[in-house]
């Protein structure tokens, strides 16, 4: 999925005039990152966008309208973002919205050019659709690094409960006490020790010593 949005973007700076460098930004759960790009130039006004918390991508990426800069030697409404641009010889750029198919997610395609009003009604019509390509791969990718989470969050889960089941069988066959006197056991230690109850019956399981200290 990382491969398809690298092609986008890839096929927007081929496309586009003046060959400018692109990248796609996902802001997840407010957190922003470059996910693809055409270039280090494009990561590097993108994260100098994250650091500060304000730019074209991620206004693009937060109000759903595209950002258009025609001159960044010229353009107020984000100065820090201008000024780093024209260092870095970029004199336009524009962020088309992405429209994530995904909760808490939103993202923008971003095109940054060489020469000054570097974009017409062409390209932005050109990148709006470039946009919805990546907007459905992004949707895509998303659901997939959620599921992926869950996945891992369940299996820990999992795999604590299984070593916390087998040092209460120890427990219990040690104290005879029930299930849940050995738990109570365990719950004990842990206040003692201020050591989780995972992390003591994984001691336990290994070494057969309960700390209570």
């Amino acid at each position: 999925m990382e491969g398809a949005l690298q092609r986008v973007t890839d096929l927007a700076r081929t496309v586009l005039p003046g060959n400018p460098e692109a990248s796609v930004t996902l802001v997840v759960r407010e957190h922003p990152s470059t996910v693809v790009s055409t270039g280090l130039l494009a990561v590097e006004l993108d994260e100098g966008q994250y650091e500060r918390g304000l730019g074209p991508c991620l206004h693009a990426a937060g109000t759903g309208q595209i950002a258009d800069v025609p001159d960044t030697r010229t353009e107020t409404r984000w100065p820090d973002y201008a000024r780093r641009a024209v260092e870095h010889g970029t004199l336009s750029s524009l962020s088309v919205p992405l429209a994530v198919d995904a909760p808490q997610v939103s993202g923008a395609l971003n095109l940054y050019a060489q020469r000054p009003n570097g974009f017409d009604e062409v390209s932005r019509s050109t990148a709006t659709r470039f946009g919805h390509y990546a907007a459905v791969v992004a949707g895509t990718l998303s659901r997939y690094r959620r599921a992926v989470e869950r996945a891992d969050r369940l299996e820990t889960a999992l795999a604590s409960r299984a070593v916390i089941e087998q040092a209460r069988g120890m427990l219990m066959e040690r104290h005879g006490v029930t299930a849940d006197g050995a738990f109570r056991i365990l719950a004990r230690a842990s206040m003692h020790t201020h050591s989780t109850v995972r992390r003591l019956a994984e001691h336990l399981v290994h070494t057969g010593e309960l700390r209570c200290r």
